[in-house]
């Protein structure tokens, strides 16, 4: 984030800590009312086992009152009197009728049936024998039975001649009414949830469905084991329930146990859409708070910004880039300075310029008048050794000479400086060979009396022919091997001058065994007026040497100075011909 705008730091920061912030409210949020919900129905759960024992126990009180009633009768007691089975199954069908249970028994006084009646049918004689025996033997006066795929809850009357107290019992009543279907399905109305009754290990009644009831009966044994001790999560048929189960009286073998169900795949669904809408209200949020960021974090951030497009600009020169309006904020005090700094930096500037432009006028003033007076001093001498009438005539030409050299001098000044106000396109491009120009400035240089024992090598590698300003280029050369044969001793120096072809032009180097460049100028050695060690140098040399190679797209360096000599290297691109033809075409007269 270090190359990162201030504005953009501020964002992403505000941003990743809201959203965080956000979304761990969400989850908390989303755990609490998961665990929430568990709690509610759990507390559901209980709730419906309470209704329903409330409800039940009415149901009880109910039929055990009809069971009394019943057992009262004269009727019932006369037909216990016959002792023969066909009348009593006769005779209590009204009386069954009349109670309006779905389940009428009768056994004589040693516990034989005498006389059953079912609404449902399906509950055999034999089985009813047993069950009414398991239930006498067990001193119970109510039970569950269960027979014919049939779930009973009975109660049992003993049925007298005369008072109980005093009376003779005749038999046995028992009345029931059926757990089916229509009761299981009432159950669930009033708990709001699914139910199941077992028999012991068998699945009774329920109101699930059929697979639902096959993956619960292969479940009945988790069931048993937290009766009455909580919660259990049950799978049944791909549907999650939460259940909660209990025994109901009495608590005979094989019990009879209530399992309240209550589907925790409507939660799921009601937490997946909240889960939805959380996420979407938090998704919102972000992007509302993101967007109320930004435009905090650009209103605060937008003076700085602008502030860095000034610095910016201020950098490449440019003093008049507007600024933001002054605010009242560390911002605008931040501006203000600023401004008050660039209006500070431009003063100073401008006198600086100034102060540049005059010394850089008196120094070049000085030194073309240092320059210019010992020639026009030779030139004033000789002249008034001309004006005397017998002067010989040998001394006449000797002061001729002096005086032409002397001119020649003051006139190569005066080019050196015009070089300075040519630019590029003055150039003057023709195909030459850059050997056959090198081996015309090392003539020029031998004929001169100072340098004749000077030995000058050449040495030549690859084709150098290119489109170059040879009369420029002559003169970087004449001037290069000038200041070569100026620094070495006349009786033991050598300067040597090797060309070479590259792959993109032409590579030059002059080197001379002198004593090297002094190091107190060797990083100005370019600039104007730079001399040392010559008498009569206008330090204009190398100046203009750099000036005209740069003008050809090359450059000009020192490769090594030292005691034992110093080499100069250039270097030349080829310029292609339609380049050289545009420069030609546009190139205003060369000045001379």
């Amino acid at each position: 984030m270090n190359s990162m705008r201030l504005r953009t730091k501020f964002l992403l920061s505000l941003i990743l800590i809201s959203s965080a912030l956000t979304f761990a409210t969400l989850m908390i949020v989303q755990q609490r009312l998961r665990a929430r919900s568990r709690t509610d129905i759990g507390e559901a759960l209980r709730n419906s086992v309470v209704t329903f024992k409330n409800f039940q126990k009415q149901r009880e009180e109910t039929l055990e009152r009809s069971a009394g009633l019943l057992a009262d009768l004269p009727n019932l007691r006369a037909l216990m009197t016959t002792q023969d089975e066909t009348t009593i199954q006769d005779g209590t069908l009204g009386l069954w009728r009349l109670a309006g249970s779905d389940l009428l028994a009768l056994s004589d006084r040693a516990g034989r049936l005498v006389a059953l009646h079912t609404a449902a049918g399906g509950l055999r004689s034999e089985t009813a024998q047993t069950l009414l025996r398991n239930s006498l033997d067990a001193g119970e006066s109510r039970d569950w039975w269960f027979g014919g795929e049939h779930l009973y809850q009975v109660f049992l009357q003993p049925v007298y001649f005369g008072s109980p107290s005093q009376g003779v019992m005749l038999g046995v009543l028992a009345v029931g009414y059926e757990v089916g279907p229509d009761v299981a399905q009432e159950v669930s109305q009033i708990a709001s949830s699914e139910v199941a009754f077992h028999y012991g290990s068998t699945l009774a009644v329920s109101t699930l469905t059929l697979g639902q009831e096959a993956d619960m009966q292969r479940q009945i044994g988790s069931l048993s084991a937290t009766s009455g001790s909580g919660t259990l999560d049950l799978d049944l048929d791909g549907e999650r329930f939460t259940a909660t189960s209990v025994k109901l009286p009495p608590g005979g073998s094989p019990a009879v146990t209530l399992t309240v169900l209550k589907s925790y795949n409507q939660t799921i669904a009601f937490l997946k859409n909240l889960n939805r809408w959380l996420v979407a209200v938090g998704f919102a949020a972000v992007l509302a708070g993101s967007f109320l960021v930004f435009l905090i974090a650009d209103r605060f951030t937008r003076p700085l910004a602008d502030l860095v497009f000034g610095v910016r600009a201020l950098e490449k020169g440019d003093f008049s880039h507007p600024l933001p309006p002054p605010t009242g904020d560390e911002a605008g005090e931040l501006t203000e300075a600023f401004r008050r700094m660039r209006e500070s930096l431009q003063e100073t500037g401008r006198e600086l310029l100034h102060a540049e432009r005059l010394a850089t006028i008196g120094q070049m003033a000085s030194a073309i008048t240092h320059d210019l007076r010992h020639p026009l001093t030779s030139v004033l001498a000789y002249a008034e050794f001309l004006s005397e009438g017998n002067l010989p005539e040998a001394q006449r030409k000797d002061s001729y000479e002096e005086i032409r050299l002397a001119v020649n001098r003051m006139v190569d000044l005066t080019n050196s400086l015009l070089e300075f106000s040519r630019d590029r396109r003055s150039l003057h491009l023709v195909f030459c060979d850059v050997e056959d120009c090198v081996q015309r400035v090392v003539r020029a240089v031998r004929s001169r009396p100072e340098f004749r024992r000077i030995a000058i090598t050449v040495w030549h590698e690859g084709r150098c022919e290119g489109w170059f300003d040879l009369r420029r280029l002559e003169r970087v050369f004449h001037n290069l091997l000038l200041n070569a044969c100026e620094a070495v001793s006349p009786e033991h120096g050598a300067v040597e001058v090797r060309t070479r072809q590259t792959p993109g032009g032409v590579e030059i180097r002059i080197e001379d065994n002198g004593a090297g460049i002094p190091e107190t100028i060797r990083e100005t050695v370019f600039q104007p007026f730079v001399s040392s060690g010559k008498e009569n140098g206008t330090g204009l040399g190398l100046a203009v040497v750099e000036r005209m190679v740069q003008d050809h797209g090359g450059s000009v360096s020192i490769e090594r100075t030292g005691e034992t000599g110093t080499v100069f290297k250039v270097t030349l691109p080829f310029a292609t011909p339609a380049g050289a033809a545009a420069a030609s075409d546009s190139a205003p007269p060369a000045l001379t």
